[in-house]
């Protein structure tokens, strides 16, 4: 049975998944990255090893995210691939004929334009968090809510308040001065969400084309609150799949099948025995010539295992090891 590992390394959160040659997930993990890309890759890969099918074999594995660069150098990944490819193909596989991708994750947001199963055009906003999880959280936290019960509260008001939503900090703002005006706590979350709804369409998804079957994924997909107020600013159904969390993992092992298929090579996967490893990244910056690249190191217990960030590749084609370990 062959098995195929997928890895989304976010700023906030990160995914591990497992599928199989029908690309049906076997098992997941979601866990917050905390800083520390590697160590949050170990733990999933801790609380994924029970879940192995027993026999199989891990034949191919795809890496995404902001750390694809190092968690790929890590744990010798197969696929290294940007995020708009890695949910593009997730999205596919869940809803086929997808023509819009919004998804939303806990730093960042994109939208991604799909015609007959190809990607047209995507764009990102990583400048602001406004409309993102952390700041859902962070609004949740300051009004006492579980941010569990946020969108079902935004559903029971009656007359939603016009919040500023183009800046976190105007929005924060605003919500606590129509607090202070008396407005409700359901009005001003519902209104919070139709504000992040358009900071979003007016931004991200600015001059495209939006069409449907529209695809809603990413940790915000889970607040039911912003589905219906996508739904009310389209004229549509908007559809959350039922692995929204992990797309971008499902991706990236999607891709690694793709990948290996028509390989005869094994898998560069170094084994889930890499949990027990001693990484260590560190930087420093070339004094060759003006651009003063920062340049960074990957050790794994002692032997350089790769080196990145210069613009002339001057240090990443100095030979390193391979730093292979089998389990």
């Amino acid at each position: 049975m062959n098995i195929y590992l997928g890895i989304d390394v976010g700023s906030v959160s990160t995914n591990l998944v497992m599928i199989d040659d029908n690309n049906r997930v076997l098992g997941y993990e979601y866990l917050l990255t905390r800083g520390q890309p590697i160590r949050a890759v170990q733990d999933g890969f801790k609380n994924l090893a029970p879940k192995f099918p027993r026999g199989a074999v891990v034949s191919g594995v795809g890496v995404t995210g902001s750390a694809r660069s190092l968690v790929g150098v890590a744990v010798g990944a197969d696929v290294v691939k940007n995020e708009i490819t890695a949910h593009a193909i997730a999205a596919e596989l869940e809803v086929p004929g997808v023509q819009t991708v919004l998804e939303i994750g806990g730093q960042d947001s994109k939208i991604i334009i799909l015609r007959h199963g190809v990607v047209v055009d995507f764009a990102m906003n990583t400048v602001c968090a406004a409309g993102t999880g952390s700041f859902l959280d962070h609004q949740a936290a300051r009004l006492g809510i579980p941010i569990e019960d946020f969108g079902s509260l935004a559903l029971k008001n009656n007359s939603p308040a016009q919040i500023a939503g183009r800046c976190s900090v105007f929005a924060e703002s605003d919500m606590i001065h129509k607090q202070q005006m008396g407005y409700s706590l359901e009005n001003i979350i519902a209104g919070l969400c139709d504000a992040l709804v358009r900071n979003y369409l007016n931004n991200v998804g600015k001059g495209k084309q939006i069409l449907g079957p529209v695809v809603f994924q990413g940790g915000v997909a889970a607040n039911i609150g912003i589905k219906a107020a996508f739904e009310k600013a389209l004229g549509m159904e908007v559809i959350v799949p039922g692995n929204y969390l992990v797309m971008g993992a499902i991706g990236s092992a999607i891709l690694s099948r793709f990948a290996m298929e028509d390989k005869e090579e094994q898998s560069s996967f170094r084994g889930f025995a890499l949990s027990e490893l001693n990484y260590e990244a560190s930087t420093f910056a070339c004094d060759g010539c003006p651009n003063i690249c920062e340049v960074v190191n990957l050790v794994l217990d002692g032997e350089l295992l790769a080196r990145w960030g210069g613009r002339c590749g001057k240090w990443e084609n100095i030979e390193t090891g391979s730093g292979r370990v089998l389990s």
